[in-house]
């Protein structure tokens, strides 16, 4: 394939996949539950964290973790007492488990407090045209209170080698406002254009089935190369494409 004829095909599968019919089956369904921006935005993350292993248990877990939060999670974040956060105790969901949660809840609450918000802490560490180095720095800030060590692989840094694909895949849900009903766009500080698309085994086996990956792991080097490529097909919205190649990854076994 040209590229002309790469374009033309990927703006045709990201068309097909992006719309309202893709929510009833991904976790992107979890934070179109609530209409306010803060609830939005941490219920987006709390499902995102959790976004690995087969899509029905991990929704099932999201509308648990939200009933945990009395269906407020921002309301929850910032005004729960150590009696609520026991009530999470028993919460798992893969490796991440009710220590996990609790300190997660905890976290979010300084950088509501402390730091203007989620989004703010993003918007504040972009550079190179990335939101990468953002990650970063927000992995610094979440764990700046005392944590558990083992709540810190939760959260990926993509310095350390990592594709960040629940993160970056977070970040698209906040940050894409094409309007078509799946992204939600409640981030208006945060240009579509940083964003980078969530790598995975799917979206990595289509991208190198397409020409727009080399390398053979997914992983930041990875996810650097398919953001070169995208930003070549779409410098203004590139992840539009994690539509066309998760659904071709997943949906037709491309």
């Amino acid at each position: 394939m040209t590229q002309t004829e790469l374009k033309e095909f990927l703006d045709k599968k990201a068309q097909q996949y992006n719309n309202r019919n893709f929510i009833d089956s991904d976790p992107v369904q979890i934070p179109h539950l609530f209409t306010k921006k803060e609830d939005i935005e941490i219920a987006g993350f709390l499902a995102a964290t959790i976004s690995w292993g087969k899509r029905p248990m991990i929704i099932k877990n999201c509308l648990l973790m939200m009933d945990l939060l009395g269906n407020t999670p921002f309301d929850f974040v910032m005004h729960h007492t150590e009696e609520n956060l026991e009530k999470l105790t028993d919460f798992k969901h893969r490796t991440f488990n009710g220590i996990d949660l609790q300190f997660f809840i905890k976290s979010l609450k300084n950088i509501y407090t402390n730091h203007g918000g989620l989004e703010q802490i993003f918007a504040n560490n972009i550079s190179n045209n990335s939101l990468q180095p953002a990650i970063h720095e927000f992995k610094k800030v979440f764990f700046e209170i005392p944590h558990p060590a083992r709540t810190t692989k939760h959260v990926s840094d993509p310095f350390k080698g990592s594709a960040a694909k629940r993160i970056n895949m977070f970040l698209r849900w906040m940050v894409r406002q094409d309007k078509l009903g799946v992204d939600l766009g409640v981030w208006k500080n945060i240009s579509p254009s940083y964003l980078s698309c969530p790598l995975d085994v799917h979206t990595g086996n289509v991208g190198r089935k397409l020409g727009l990956i080399t390398r053979k792991q997914n992983d930041a080097k990875a996810l650097l190369e398919l953001d070169i490529n995208l930003r070549k097909l779409d410098k203004k919205d590139p992840v539009k494409y994690d539509f066309a190649l998760f659904g071709l990854g997943v949906f037709e076994g491309f």
